[in-house]
């Protein structure tokens, strides 16, 4: 385990438990969670050290390691854990926390990317990927990079495949419980992502 500079907060595991519960004082560290993880090649934290880490109180180190924003929220862990943590939801939990605490992510394109999936939820009920990538390469600095490389051309060649074969949509599809889904996604007093 990485040494640790700040203060821990004996409160925090209290915290997490108020917006799940996630159970994570459940965990004995068997390391099921990691050994199944495919994106621990990415990340600083292993899931099983973010679950210490969170039952030590080192709130501080969690919401500014890469792991939270590196999981793919696979589910993989929390399948494989013996014990029933939900180890996906504590990872979502944190991203959450981080966001609403002003810490700034050392993953950024992630984050931008995150935020614009559920814009897009929230606006139609649903993902339409007609307007969930430009948004995205606008927002991520991605598209200033395709216009100086001369990628943008490849991605508009293959939108344009697309939308022949009727494989891509130019106005999203209506849902009846939109309302529903906006709701869901409305950020609350134990949380939620705004944009």
């Amino acid at each position: 385990m990485q040494q640790t500079g700040s203060v821990p907060d004996y409160a925090f595991l209290d915290q997490m438990e108020a917006a799940g519960p996630f159970h994570v004082a459940e965990c004995f560290q068997c390391r099921k969670c990691t050994s199944g993880c495919p994106t621990t090649f990415a990340m600083d934290l292993y899931p099983d050290q973010i679950i210490r880490y969170a039952l030590l109180g080192l709130k501080d180190e969690i919401l500014r390691s890469r792991t939270i924003w590196v999981c793919a929220s696979c589910e993989t862990c929390t399948t494989r854990c013996p014990n029933g943590i939900h180890i996906a939801e504590v990872m979502d939990y944190l991203k959450e926390l981080a966001v609403r605490e002003g810490i700034p992510s050392p993953m950024p394109q992630i984050l931008a990317l995150h935020k614009t999936f559920l814009d897009n939820v929230r606006q139609g009920g649903r993902v339409f990927e007609g307007s969930l990538l430009p948004v995205y390469f606008l927002r991520s600095g991605q598209l200033r990079d395709k216009i100086r490389k001369g990628t943008w051309l490849d991605d508009a060649k293959m939108g344009w495949r697309l939308l022949r074969k009727k494989r891509f949509a130019l106005t999203p599809k209506p849902i009846q419980a939109r309302e529903e889904v906006r709701s869901i996604l409305r950020p609350s007093r134990k949380g939620g992502i705004s944009s």
